[in-house]
């Protein structure tokens, strides 16, 4: 789950259990076309679906595709529909960035590889907060990824309340429509509309949930379902057992300090391969480094932009060098500027806004974040902070679906967690496979988020082989991934992409 701000998260939602039965809606019709001069490979179209699946026939949502043809069309299996997380991942853009080169031969020749922006996403139809692109980016640049003191949680709670009240007057009706169950029932009739009878879907991260969703909603309409860097939906969702805010729940504090013990143990190891160690003991300067930041800024790098941006780091374990090179650099060149990066739209990363559970006391934020801090220092101060501009949306999504979570799937299905995983912790991974009657959960001994992306042959080998003859690995199998973090990179090597 890609979260580079930390942006809203929790509301609560009402649970309405719709059978597979129950979309009385026709599938639509794709009329393919070409996406342009660049993307020559691939064929983009639209289709619109049911804006509320209670009115079937009322107003409608345009929902933007795109697919790379199978190679071997005499032999094709079907359509791998492929979502990279976020929540609010486009993936119309990520395909025809990365599918070319990401998946194997084997898996090109035989499905239709297609990438879709879920409803309120990109070419989507999205979901806004602010009437236009440049009143939002402003709005982001001045954002940071955490407060720190008491003066700015009061603040940045304060412009929470501010930017949930521009998201609920500028979208109402979309965000009122953005569930995952609404995402769901959009998949299925993208299914429909492709010709398959039964669904073949990738999933990573957020990713994941969807799939949980879909699995809940539409249990037998499901021919093979591979998920990676698993969401525990209950945890997405919300408890009466667990009161805790969104970003606490999902324990990406305690999985970003595990990355962060497992970055400064790889550099250890690494020799003049890792930067930091020309400076002394790792574990000893970044932690000064980090505390110098807390009262004096490295340019506009202070200590909210230095922990999110080792979090980001840590999704892809290639990134260690360039992260322990910048840390080191910050160190020795104090007056050092580090370019901004890009941020997602607000109104994507408000999407669990509309499903998910709050806690209705947002000044207890700061309890939390301490508390969070005290498990997982940096990162659980971090990550707690993710859920506080929901608590000000006040929109739901009455079809959201909210639970039980265990489904009737009679399919072998195919579960990857990764052992150091930042975004959706290795520890979560039997329990989601859980929720399946049949799901073979492999284990890729590395780190990183969601990695049978590009990082392990050895799981994308398993990947291949269960998505075209549904032969699954046994349950509890193992992987290892290609390559040591400060390993030298190949000279083609490609970036890892994978979602929230």
């Amino acid at each position: 789950m890609r979260h580079r701000k930390t942006l809203a998260i929790a509301v609560t939602a009402l649970a309405l259990v719709v059978p597979d039965s129950a979309s009385a809606v026709r599938g639509p019709q794709i009329n393919w076309g070409t996406c342009g001069p660049d993307l020559q490979a691939f064929q983009c179209a639209t289709v619109e679906v049911p804006t509320d699946y209670d009115r079937p026939h009322g107003p409608t949502t345009t929902i933007a595709v795109t697919r790379l043809p199978a190679s071997d069309p005499a032999h094709k299996v079907g359509t791998l529909f492929v979502n990279f997380g976020g929540p609010g991942a486009a993936g119309v853009a990520s395909i025809q960035q990365v599918a070319q080169t990401a998946y194997s031969p084997e898996l090109r020749a035989r499905f239709d590889i297609l990438g879709f922006d879920p409803r309120g996403v990109g070419l989507s139809d999205p979901a806004t907060c602010y009437p236009t692109a440049a009143e939002e980016a402003v709005v982001l640049a001045k954002l940071k990824e955490f407060p720190v003191t008491a003066q700015q949680e009061r603040s940045y709670i304060a412009d929470a309340a501010k930017m949930a009240a521009h998201c609920r007057t500028t979208s109402p009706e979309r965000f009122k429509h953005f569930s995952t169950a609404n995402v769901a029932r959009d998949l299925d009739l993208l299914r429909q509309a492709v010709g398959d009878r039964k669904l073949n879907y990738l999933g990573y991260s957020y990713g994941t949930y969807l799939a949980a969703t879909y699995a809940k909603l539409f249990p037998n309409k499901i021919r093979a379902m591979v998920m990676d860097g698993t969401l525990l939906p209950e945890r997405y969702v919300g408890s009466k057992s667990e009161d805790l805010p969104f970003g606490a729940r999902l324990r990406q504090g305690e999985g970003g300090y595990d990355s962060y013990q497992q970055f400064l143990l790889e550099c250890q190891k690494a020799g003049d391969a890792c930067a930091l160690n020309a400076l002394g003991d790792p574990k000893v300067v970044v932690e000064k480094l980090l505390e110098g930041l807390k009262t004096k800024p490295i340019g506009t790098f202070d200590y909210p932009a230095a922990v999110g941006y080792m979090f980001n780091s840590f999704y892809s374990s290639t990134s260690y060098p360039a992260l322990a090179q910048t840390l080191a650099d910050l160190v020795t060149q104090p007056k050092m500027r580090l370019a901004k990066e890009d941020y997602p739209s607000i109104g994507n990363a408000m999407q669990p806004c509309v499903e998910t559970q709050k806690t209705g006391r947002p000044q207890d934020y700061p309890s939390y974040a301490d508390a969070a801090d005290q498990r997982a220092p940096h990162f659980g101060r971090y990550r707690a902070w993710l859920g506080i501009h929901c608590e000000f949306l006040g929109l739901t999504d009455t079809d959201a679906f909210r639970g039980p979570w265990r489904n009737n799937v009679e399919q072998p299905v195919l579960v990857f967690g990764t052992r150091h995983d930042p975004a959706t912790p290795y520890s979560t991974t039997r329990p989601f496979a859980n929720l399946w009657p049949d799901a073979r959960m492999v284990t890729i001994e590395g780190w990183g988020h969601a990695t049978s992306f590009g990082a392990s042959v050895c799981a994308d080998r398993m990947l291949t082989k269960y998505l075209i003859t549904l032969a699954a690995p046994a349950d509890g199998s193992t992987c290892q991934q290609d390559r040591k973090p400060f390993d030298s990179l190949p000279t083609a090597a490609t970036g890892h992409l994978s979602g929230s």
